[in-house]
């Protein structure tokens, strides 16, 4: 029931009953009343009580209640008195002729703000006739509103004009646990004891609004807890009290508990965070001081991380109980600068007592909530342990096991000192389900780290040797790998000697990442080398090329019960394939989807080459076209995968113009040609592969290559083998005149007698003596084993045997059978 206002509209603080209130008292008609002081002391009361007991009201007010009793007090009402509520029951009181009367009354406490409780009493029934209950008029009618007030189980408080709480309902001393005179007469928030009951910002501005608009303002506060319950957190909706002309009088305050919705939300709000900020990359020290820095943003005031030193290294995580924890501190963070609690720097190593809370966490595979008492642990662990806990004021600890896939990953481990408030149940949760996200970031940061040793060691098995070189070009190559983004490349590049001191030079790059991407590179550059060797023009290597990437895309990607099915698509690639003669001066190119390579000469100029795109190798069914480029000698080509030049950093105009600035000096080394353009165009974010060829063109002087044109009959083998010794002896190299003269006759004598004419007959002096025949028949020669009593089909077979490697190669006009002679070592100097 609201509490009556004294004269100036306030109620003064230590005061439930107001003066002008003592000695005058509205009747309650029908029914009688009377008020009790504290003490039982009669203070006021109606004319119809007085009347009932045959008294004047002057002659009651003042004395003891016991006085007018007939008898003593039901014990049901005097436990009711004592504990200072609401009863009801028959009592016996004594008339002023001396005769006792029974009467039904109902008691209600009104307490003032030091807690002392006033009485009223009302009649319910009068002997011999009983009223029937809630007949009481206007008091039964307040009772009523009060003990509906008290039974409402929302807590409540009445506030009035200056903020002052006036009346409080049951429902609200519970929940604060305080009496009515350590609430009543004090501001919102605040009660008499001196702490605090509500922590709000801006509840002043919110009351006032209420007081000036008159409309209803519902703010968030929060009420420090103990023990298990925590702090609680109300939804408090402050309604406006009017008077009969309808001025805001008061204010009303109801308040629900919203804890746990409030949790919900923390919860919610901290891990939709850590989705944003937590494995944003591949990297598992960039991942564990992700989590700590949302631990120390959050909840905790430092938090250390620590890994596996196995996982750390890239091995294969096991079981906790199979070996012995070495965990490495891969992250800290303090809400102090420089993390000072940390007695384990950043890399160093640490193994947890079994005993010890993270010992016990990580037997568990669960995280567990420690208090002050079981940091001793550190103080016997560690020379420095009860500094810190002592200097910090180290009070909780969480320890949460980082776990992905059954598998222990590391720990973390999440303190308080700063923040007064203990670790709740509910933190715990929140730093378990983050550890769980942080734990699953960082196994598939251990995966990919797996995935791209194993890409990166199969890939570079697959590339040539660095010091790989050719006598028909001078040599430097740069193989780069990804360093953020999907993972390693298909990227590969080769440099394959063909016949006639030619050299291919290859470029490619692998659609996909990762493993397979290596793998499918690994096959295709093996598939190139094979294609090469049967000296295939660069057109039909790529057609032949796109027909097996196509292969291989339904091998891989059908249903083996249908190998007619088409492949998704998958697997596919670009390349690009350039044949470079020495002799010529020369180069012939065609590429499938690839970027165009670039030709520096040697008078300064850098122009991109035009070449046709082709389509990508595994579309199928589109032809390529190949293009033939003079290239003066010593001219460098530059061949290179788009990740050269695509990047977020930079257009690909841009990107081509560094491009060639880096190559307009063709006369600088090449070594240092591969680290300027990289330098220049390489950026630290790279998503993507680069490979950079570049090879500086050698031509073979006219005096070391003899062609003759032979007449198409037998008798002009002789004359083959003569002009053979004649320019071997020229060269000075009559050592190898033997074998050359019996290689250069079997291979002219195979040309008459299956080819067609004319004949030509070509000597080249490299690194080895090579020996060529052409003809007009494209029949290709094949190796096969003669029988006793053939007479002929052994020519072949000798020169495989005499000649370190042997092959024919179709041309535009006809074939060419060729052989390789090894050179005889040079004569010592005299």
């Amino acid at each position: 029931m609201p509490r009556r206002q004294n004269e100036g509209g306030d109620m003064a603080k230590g005061s439930a009953i107001p003066d002008r209130h003592r000695s005058t008292w509205r009747e309650p008609a029908p029914g009688a009343g009377v008020m009790l002081d504290p003490r039982g002391m009669v203070i006021a009361l109606s004319p119809g009580f007085g009347r009932l007991l045959g008294y004047e009201p002057r002659e009651l007010v003042g004395r003891a209640a016991t006085e007018l009793l007939a008898g003593p007090a039901p014990a049901a009402v005097q436990r009711s008195h004592a504990r200072r509520e609401y009863w009801s029951g028959r009592v016996t009181l004594r008339h002023r002729d001396g005769h006792p009367v029974s009467w039904t009354l109902r008691a209600h406490p009104l307490r003032d703000a030091a807690g002392d409780a006033y009485w009223f009493l009302t009649t319910e029934s009068v002997e011999p006739s009983e009223q029937p209950p809630g007949d009481g008029g206007a008091a039964d009618t307040a009772l009523l509103k009060q003990w509906a007030l008290d039974q409402l189980p929302l807590p409540m408080a009445l506030y009035d004009r200056r903020g002052v709480r006036v009346e409080v309902n049951a429902a609200m001393r519970r929940v604060s646990g305080k009496e009515d005179h350590e609430l009543l007469g004090w501001p919102i928030g605040e009660s008499r004891s001196g702490n605090t009951l509500l922590s709000l910002e801006g509840i002043g501005e919110a009351m006032r609004e209420v007081l000036h608009t008159g409309k209803t303002v519902t703010c968030e506060a929060h009420s420090p807890g103990s023990g298990a319950t925590g702090r609680r957190v109300w939804l408090l909706s402050l309604y406006p009290v009017r008077d009969p002309d309808g001025q805001v009088c008061g204010i009303s305050a109801a308040a629900v508990n919203t804890t746990q919705q409030f949790r919900a939300r923390r919860r919610l709000a901290v891990l939709n965070d850590a989705t944003l900020r937590i494995g944003t990359t591949l990297d598992l020290s960039r991942t564990a001081d992700e989590l700590a820095e949302v631990g120390t943003d959050h909840f905790a005031d430092c938090v250390l991380v620590d890994l596996l030193d196995s996982v750390l290294r890239g091995d294969e995580a096991v079981p906790a109980e199979h070996n012995v924890l070495v965990f490495r501190r891969t992250a800290q963070r303090s809400v102090l600068p420089g993390c000072p609690e940390s007695v384990v720097p950043i890399g160093g190593t640490y193994t947890y007592p079994e005993d010890s809370p993270p010992g016990r966490a990580l037997a568990a595979g669960r995280g567990a909530l420690h208090r002050a008492e079981d940091l001793q642990w550190w103080v016997e662990s560690t020379p420095d342990g009860a500094d810190i806990i002592r200097d910090y004021g180290m009070h909780c600890l969480m320890a949460v096991p980082l776990r992905a896939r059954g598998v222990t990953l590391g720990l973390a481990l999440f303190f308080r000192h700063r923040t007064e408030a203990p670790f709740e149940v509910d933190d715990l949760r929140l730093a378990e389900e983050l550890t769980a996200r942080a734990a699953v970031h960082v196994d598939n940061a251990r995966r990919y780290g797996q995935e791209r040793s194993t890409a990166l060691t199969l890939q570079q098995s697959i590339l040539p040797h660095p010091a790989l070189h050719h006598p028909a070009v001078e040599i430097a190559s740069r193989y780069v790998p990804a360093r953020s983004g999907p993972g390693i490349g298909g990227d590969w590049f080769d440099v394959i000697p063909l016949s006639g001191a030619r050299v291919a030079l290859v470029v490619g790059d692998v659609v996909g990442y990762g493993v397979t991407a290596s793998a499918t590179m690994g096959r295709l550059c093996t598939a190139v080398r094979t294609l090469a060797d049967v000296d295939l023009a660069p057109d039909e290597l790529l057609t032949h090329l796109d027909d097996l990437v196509l292969l291989m895309d339904r091998t891989d990607t059908a249903d083996p019960a249908d190998r007619s099915a088409p492949g998704s698509g998958e697997v596919g690639a670009s390349c690009l394939y350039a044949v470079y003669d020495p002799v010529s001066r020369r180069c012939c190119m065609a590429r499938a989807g690839h970027p165009l390579p670039v030709l520096a000469t040697p008078d300064g100029s850098v122009r991109f080459l035009d070449l046709p795109a082709g389509p990508l190798l595994g579309l199928g069914g589109l032809p390529f076209e190949a293009t033939e480029f003079a290239v003066p000698e010593g001219s460098v080509l530059a061949f290179y995968t788009d990740g050269l030049i695509a990047s977020p950093a930079r257009d690909v105009d841009e990107a081509c113009d560094l491009l060639c600035a880096a190559l307009a000096d063709p006369g600088r080394p090449l070594e240092e040609t591969c680290d300027s353009a990289l330098g220049s165009l390489l950026s630290e974010i790279r998503t993507d592969d680069v490979v950079l060829l570049l090879t500086r063109t050698r031509a073979l002087r006219a005096d070391r290559v003899a062609t003759w044109e032979l007449p198409s009959e037998p008798s002009v083998v002789a004359l083959a083998r003569e002009l053979a010794c004649e320019r071997l002896a020229a060269w000075q190299i009559e050592e190898a005149a033997f074998v050359a003269e019996l290689v250069v006759s079997e291979l002219v004598t195979n040309a008459i007698r299956y080819g067609s004419p004319p004949v030509h007959l070509r000597l080249i002096r490299d690194t080895a003596l090579i020996c060529e025949v052409g003809d007009a028949s494209s029949t290709a020669p094949h190796l096969r084993r003669a029988r006793l009593s053939d007479e002929g089909g052994r020519g072949l077979l000798i020169v495989a045997q005499l000649s370190r490697r042997w092959g024919s190669r179709h041309t535009r006009f006809g074939k060419t059978i060729w052989a390789e002679l090894p050179l005889p070592p040079p004569l010592p100097a005299r």
